[in-house]
């Protein structure tokens, strides 16, 4: 039986522009582009789990808006639950500390990068939101 890990991922947007994260080249799946974020602890709500994770990561405030997407990923090291929410940059400027590289781009070029597989359907989500926008 695979271990359950509940994860949360913040898709910080600035106007037009969402963050997107690669992860380290020591981490699992490495080098794979992700929506930052982490793992949620037992007493938190994705929420603040979300708000915890950016500070620690990224050095940066965020408010949380409403839920992206919600994947339920098997990988060879046990079955993610991510949850996305939309976030907004309140305090900061993301900084590299457990990712390689940040990159800012619009809904209709997230899919030029290497995303790890339970970010994919929020990305198709944000595609088909921007299309529909347009």
């Amino acid at each position: 039986m695979k271990k359950n890990i509940h994860v949360v991922g913040a898709v910080i947007t600035n106007g037009n522009k969402i963050l997107c994260a690669q992860r380290g080249m020591e981490k699992s799946l490495p080098g794979l582009w992700e929506f930052p974020g982490g793992k949620i602890e037992e007493t938190e709500t994705p929420q603040s789990a979300l708000q915890r994770e950016i500070q620690e990561e990224m050095h940066c405030q965020v408010a949380i808006g409403e839920q992206v997407e919600h994947t339920v990923h098997e990988y060879d090291f046990g079955v993610v639950h991510l949850t996305t929410f939309y976030c907004q940059l309140v305090e900061g400027t993301p900084v590299l500390t457990e990712h390689i590289a940040i990159r800012w781009l619009e809904a209709y070029e997230l899919e030029q990068l290497e995303w790890a597989p339970a970010d994919i359907p929020a990305i198709r989500k944000l595609k088909r939101t921007y299309q529909a926008q347009k």
